[in-house]
């Protein structure tokens, strides 16, 4: 009797050790990155298509006004950017990937402004979650210098990610909610034929 208390006991323990070392596995099961590109209707647009995407977010980063509305932010008096912020499944797309598909969805060269858009909450920037995130986007950056396919230089910055608000529910996939005045919105912009003059046909 005394043995077979003992041989539930250790099976107790095992599956409790068990459950331990399979909890952090299970909470990285979904990881976070956060881009400023421009517009952030256009940036929701270009990640949304990407398999292992699970979720795009509008809203403001790097600024120093807590719950910005979308008139102070574009009133410039907030110092926040446009961004998305995207939750996505690592084990189907990994953020090495993200990084490169964002540099080809932005006009990395021009700084305060994306296309039409003009000033800095339009200013582009790889906010990056942990040391890891920042050394791929550091290496992405530093291999794009070498390899960029036009010569004005890369003026895109990789920052620690601060606190992100997220937009009004008026923004939130708005390329879905309105397509035709995004569509019109997008191409005259020329967000799209900008992108192909620097990075070529997709």
């Amino acid at each position: 009797m005394t043995r077979r208390f003992a041989s539930l006991g250790v099976v107790a323990g095992l599956l409790a050790l068990a459950h331990a070392t399979s909890a952090p596995a299970m909470a990285q099961t979904t990881a976070k990155a956060t881009f400023a590109g421009g517009c952030f209707w256009c940036v929701e647009s270009d990640f949304d298509k990407i398999p292992g995407v699970l979720s795009t977010t509008s809203g403001y980063i790097g600024g120093s006004v807590a719950n910005p509305s979308y008139e102070q932010v574009s009133a410039k008096s907030t110092g926040h950017a446009e961004a998305v912020e995207i939750v996505f499944d690592p084990a189907k797309v990994s953020y090495a990937a993200l990084v490169k598909h964002f540099w080809r969805t932005i006009d990395p060269t021009t700084p305060d402004r994306q296309f039409c858009d003009v000033g800095s909450p339009y200013r582009t920037a790889i906010f990056t979650h942990d040391a890891q995130q920042a050394e791929i986007a550091r290496q992405s950056l530093t291999e794009l210098e070498k390899t960029k396919p036009f010569r004005q230089a890369i003026v895109t910055a990789v920052l620690p990610a601060t606190a992100f608000y997220p937009a009004e529910a008026y923004h939130q996939d708005y390329y879905k909610k309105n397509p035709v005045r995004y569509a019109y919105y997008r191409a005259s912009c020329g967000r799209d034929a900008r992108l192909e003059q620097l990075w070529g046909k997709r």
